[in-house]
């Protein structure tokens, strides 16, 4: 794409802000700022990117693969503010999936061990723990106000924390990974994927194209379903206080 095409683009923008000033929804300065930022994150992240390949240093890309566990983890942390202790568990458990899934990708001979591969596989499993991170405590802490009385009773019953817990976290669980199983199901006939329609823009064959896809498709069902169910098992115990009480604050 030349710079000219990219520079077209920005007719997309223009359509958004003017249908917010029509409209009065008074969101222009955050199309703009949004516009700004995205724009000027990518443009750094492609030159980054750049160097990390050509340099193909082990170091440089354990630095990157930090960042975006890092980053993720920060972000999806917001969903559940007032929790003491679980931004750290939710980059144990992206951290977990990353390395569950990444290892057996590379020991299975799936992908090159190259930054090449690495970087942008990771990314979409990292991106994709912390989406459903972010949902799960979401759902959570919905959990923890509707099922507050059930939690309660079974506690006053002699129920452990996890027993008492427990079906709120399968519901849990369950609802952060249902928008990536819609998603599988509609995937072909409703939408064609990013790394498909990429790879198939860029002139590859669609059929490789599509292996490739596939190879993505079922990398991030594994990658939601081991995220969502370590950050179950290892932050639990984070809605209840230190005498096994469920927290008045949740």
């Amino acid at each position: 794409m030349s710079n000219l095409a990219l520079g077209f683009t920005l007719v997309f923008i223009v359509i958004t802000i003017f249908v917010s000033m029509w409209q009065k929804l008074g969101l222009e300065k955050d199309i703009i700022i949004g516009t700004i930022r995205s724009a000027v994150q990518l443009l750094l992240v492609g030159y980054l990117l750049q160097f990390v390949f050509n340099a193909n240093h082990p170091a440089l890309l354990i630095i990157i693969l930090c960042a975006m566990i890092i980053i993720a983890a920060w972000n999806a942390s917001h969903r559940a503010k007032g929790v003491a202790g679980i931004r750290w568990r939710i980059i144990l458990a992206i951290a977990i999936t990353e390395g569950l899934t990444m290892g057996l990708l590379l020991t299975l001979g799936i992908i090159e061990p190259t930054p090449q591969y690495i970087i942008p596989v990771s990314g979409i499993i990292i991106g994709n723990s912390m989406v459903v991170s972010g949902l799960y405590l979401n759902q959570m802490k919905r959990e923890m106000q509707t099922s507050r009385g059930q939690i309660e009773t079974l506690l006053s019953l002699g129920a452990t924390t996890r027993q008492a817990i427990q079906e709120s976290l399968k519901r849990s669980v369950k609802a952060s990974m249902i928008p990536t199983i819609d998603g599988m199901k509609t995937m072909g006939l409703v939408q064609l994927p990013g790394m498909m329609t990429g790879m198939i823009v860029a002139g590859a064959n669609p059929v490789e194209a599509v292996r490739y896809q596939v190879l993505i498709v079922f990398t991030i069902i594994a990658a939601a379903a081991l995220s969502s169910i370590v950050l179950s098992m290892i932050s639990y115990k984070l809605w209840f206080t230190k005498d096994e009480q469920l927290r008045s604050t949740v």
